[in-house]
């Protein structure tokens, strides 16, 4: 992709949220805009920017050179363990690390906005949960606000359709807001944490290939209206490139010694625990199955990942399951590299909880999705990709979610993808899908849309 060349050097500050779906995507969004010859600013904790950093996949190392990271310091984080054993899915563990950064970063950034901002008009971009730092730009005249949003268009209109009278389609199953999808004490959370708040503009981590109907009917909604909307995504790379020196990760030697297309991905994401009762059932399904997989096993992230050690639960959890399944499957313990085993050719499927980042780098790369909704937007882009896109098939409904799924439904949902005669057309209209959303980088709407936010943003002076 390439871009004009331009003379604009009016600088961009990025302030995403400090949790890995949020820094992974906004980095790359970043990372987009700086190979454009942009100059990027990425503000968080160098705990945060560290983490960012160290799991980016699909740049070079020296692509990093071209953003300007801001590491702000903070005191050390205070503990925090997942609870595999929680009456939720959702990582509430996280919460007060959460509250802990954000407050060390408020008076940080709000020095930097008016230092970036002293001499030239300043653009900046913030993650659409770190709208405090709205108040403070809003007071400087030279700052130009977008929104990033890290879920996707049509998670917001149930929302919309709540808060407005305005009529809505009745055939459209978004329009029904799904019930528990986080804890009240972290909805809470981020009810203090986020605030409608002045911007021009909003971009989202999606396709038109994907979401054009339902950009099309926020942008008539009053939130939006007269605001500028971008669909830039997706904003991960589709050719992954190696960004370290050094010996591949295990698991793509693996997959190199697969066939094409045999082998079902089963990750679960950053930011889900499982209990142990419902991995022994993941392994049975798998085993059963006679279908080849790779499955990355572990616990979602605590404060500081530089600190972590491998948890001891998940490194003795299914140890003679290993040998029985040696050469037909493998499981990864610990952090792998998501974007090149999606990109390879032997991956066929992607077991996920349907966090919007795998979402977009799965169908972005043509494979079929086995869906496993945890928390949070994830049961709505599991009803999308089953439901509307029909690239995928449910693996465990969100009714069901305080449930032990028994193995006998994982076993049912890989074959319906991999054996069934149902599978093949799913994973034709998942292929098919992966190409128009390649297409829309490589030239069309994706492309078009980070044009037109790179032509708009230059217009300042």
């Amino acid at each position: 992709m390439e871009f004009p060349n331009r003379d604009n050097k009016i600088p961009i500050l990025v302030v995403p949220f400090p949790e890995q779906g949020h820094l992974n995507t906004l980095l790359h969004f970043s990372l987009l805009l700086s190979s454009q010859g942009l100059p990027v600013h990425f503000s968080s904790s160098s705990i945060h920017n560290h983490q960012a950093r160290h799991r980016l996949q699909g740049w070079t190392s020296a692509s990093l050179h071209n953003i300007t990271f801001h590491d702000i310091p903070i005191p050390s984080l205070p503990p925090s363990t997942p609870n595999p054993n929680s009456t939720h899915n959702f990582p509430s563990h996280l919460v007060p690390i959460w509250e802990f950064v954000i407050h060390h970063l408020r008076s940080p950034i709000s020095s930097l906005l008016h230092s970036l901002s002293s001499s030239s008009p300043l653009i900046l971009i913030h993650d659409h949960v770190m709208s405090f730092v709205i108040a403070e730009a809003a007071s400087i005249p030279s700052i130009h606000t977008f929104k990033f949003q890290c879920v996707p268009a049509n998670f917001l209109l149930p929302y919309l359709c709540e808060s407005t009278s305005k009529p809505w389609p009745d055939n459209n199953m978004f329009f029904s807001p799904l019930p528990d999808i986080v804890p009240e004490e972290v909805s809470t959370f981020f009810k203090k944490l986020y605030y409608d708040t002045p911007c021009e503009g909003i971009l989202f981590n999606t396709s038109l290939a994907i979401e054009e109907p339902f950009i099309d009917l926020l942008a008539k909604q009053d939130d939006f209206v007269g605001k500028k909307i971008f669909a830039v995504g997706p904003v991960s790379p589709l050719t992954v490139m190696d960004n370290k020196s050094g010996p591949r990760h295990p698991c793509l030697e693996w997959l190199d010694k697969q066939p094409p297309k045999s082998v079902v991905y089963v990750a679960f994401g950053s930011s889900t625990t499982i209990p142990v009762e419902q991995i022994e059932q993941i392994a049975i399904g798998l085993e059963k199955s006679k279908q080849r997989f790779i499955w990355v096993l572990r616990d979602a992230d605590r404060g500081d990942v530089s600190q972590e050690a491998e948890l001891e639960r998940v490194k003795s959890l299914l140890l003679d399951f290993d040998k029985r399944v040696e050469g037909m499957g493998m499981v990864v313990r610990g952090w792998a590299p998501q974007l090149d085993i999606l990109a390879h050719g032997s991956t066929a499927a992607f077991m996920s909880h349907c966090g919007w980042n795998s979402c977009m780098e799965g169908m972005s790369m043509g494979v079929a999705m086995l869906t496993w909704p945890m928390h949070s937007d994830q049961p709505s882009n599991a009803r999308m990709i089953t439901e509307y896109l029909k690239v995928g098939v449910m693996v465990r409904e969100w009714e069901k979610r305080d449930e032990v799924l028994k193995w006998e439904k994982v076993d049912e949902a890989i074959r319906k993808v991999m054996v069934d005669e149902e599978g093949l057309e799913i994973r034709r209209r998942a292929k098919e899908l992966g190409e128009k959303i390649r297409d829309g980088i490589e030239g069309g709407s994706s492309f078009e849309q980070l044009l037109a936010f790179i032509n708009y943003i230059s217009g300042f002076k």
